[in-house]
């Protein structure tokens, strides 16, 4: 089984952020003038360029490590189906040769990102816990 760079810990933190982060939605009312107790805080659901959970996430994979983020790419191809365990060095490999300094921009586009990370930690037999998480630096 090859080892992972990253922690379980981190790759949990990052599941729990790209979850808040895939329940947005576009924002509807860029004007509005409301304050969130006026609109139900229908706000805070949608997606916006100020999106703290966005800053919150990009300034975390940032601040990772080239290894770490390599294979926080490779998780995520390898939760999504772009190959096996077994294949984890091409996978490493190839997420290490397309890297362009836009880790977090790549993975924040990626649909159910929480999801694919999850799936890729259950591949090496991991889990993450499902309640809060705070990062280890």
């Amino acid at each position: 089984m090859p080892e992972l760079a990253i922690s379980t810990e981190k790759v949990g933190f990052l599941i729990e952020k790209a979850r808040e982060f895939d329940v947005k939605d576009i924002e509807s009312d860029p004007d509005s003038g409301s304050n969130g107790a006026d609109d139900d805080m229908i706000g805070v659901l949608e997606d916006n360029a100020d999106d703290p959970v966005v800053r919150e996430i990009t300034g975390f994979i940032n601040a990772l490590t080239e290894d770490e983020q390599i294979d926080l790419i490779a998780l995520m191809r390898l939760g999504r189906g772009d190959g096996s365990i077994e294949e984890w060095k091409e996978l490493r490999r190839d997420a290490a040769e397309g890297r362009n300094g836009r880790t977090a921009r790549y993975l924040l586009g990626e649909p159910m990102l929480g999801d694919l990370l999850a799936e890729g930690l259950g591949e090496f037999g991991l889990t993450w816990a499902d309640e809060r998480i705070t990062p280890v630096p």
